[in-house]
């Protein structure tokens, strides 16, 4: 089996393990919640939200590891475009303070 194939089974097989605990405690928590613990009912809608957050992570490891995030990176200023954008930045500054020297 290819390494890269192994990797995916294990990301699903994570996520099965993961949602078996969360809709397991979900139903424990609403036994308890009917039966009259107040305190299980914060329970009830946590347990949901994190299966959710499982399968969040679970298809951004995904496609982490498939190659196919969309990350946008964005081009960075080359020297020229910096030194430009200083040499105006410290004029203005020069600007600035030599109006404030005259008051």
């Amino acid at each position: 089996m290819h390494a890269q194939s192994k990797k995916i089974l294990g990301i699903h097989l994570g996520l099965v393990i993961a949602e078996v605990i969360c809709v397991s405690a979900l139903v424990l928590e609403l036994r308890r919640a009917l039966g009259g613990n107040q305190l299980s009912w914060a329970y009830v809608f946590e347990w949901p939200i994190l299966g959710l957050y499982g399968i969040y992570v679970w298809r951004k490891l995904l496609q982490e590891e498939r190659g196919t995030t969309s990350n946008h990176v964005s081009k960075t200023p080359d020297n020229e475009e910096v030194d430009e954008a200083r040499a105006a930045y410290n004029d203005y500054l020069r600007r600035v303070h030599d109006d404030d020297s005259d008051s």
